[in-house]
């Protein structure tokens, strides 16, 4: 095993110079770490859905145009959708659309989703969230199908 003890050498002058040990500080600090924006999205997408009273995210077109594509092969579900975050070095914000079930306090329900969004992010991510922006884009009905999953003509 190699000794890592500084040590000194003598230079051209007969001086001792210091032996430095090499790299600095912990494994942990060195380097950068960036997030992607999609990251951000996704975390905040499932933490504002695990809150109770939120039916979906996204407006009504974007969830028509997201189930049409969910049922394409290899097209996935998109957790991200009613989401969008600008990320930057140590700081993030959250735009959020949602849809919001019938005779739930709509107040109630984005200040919970804003607690459970920003504790997943900062828990996760290390980012401090500046601002979670909630847009109540529409109410579900109880007698109102579900535009999630549109019908098909195959069986």
């Amino acid at each position: 095993m190699a000794d890592t003890t500084p040590r000194s050498r003598s230079d051209e002058k007969g001086g001792a110079t210091p032996v430095t040990k090499r790299g600095g500080g912990a494994p942990a600090s060195r380097g950068r770490t960036t997030i992607a924006d999609g990251v951000v999205e996704k975390i905040a997408g499932l933490a504002a859905r695990d809150v109770l009273g939120v039916h979906a995210l996204g407006s009504g077109m974007s969830r028509t145009f997201g189930a049409v594509r969910d049922r394409v092969p290899g097209g996935g579900k998109s957790v991200s959708r009613g989401v969008k975050a600008e990320v930057g070095e140590v700081q993030t914000a959250l735009d959020l659309e949602i849809v919001v079930d019938y005779g739930v306090s709509i107040t109630e329900v984005a200040g919970a989703v804003r607690e459970n969004v920003v504790a997943a992010v900062e828990r996760m991510t290390g980012l401090e969230v500046v601002e979670v922006n909630i847009a109540v884009s529409d109410v579900k009905l109880p007698d109102e199908e579900d535009d999630e999953e549109p019908e098909t003509r195959l069986q």
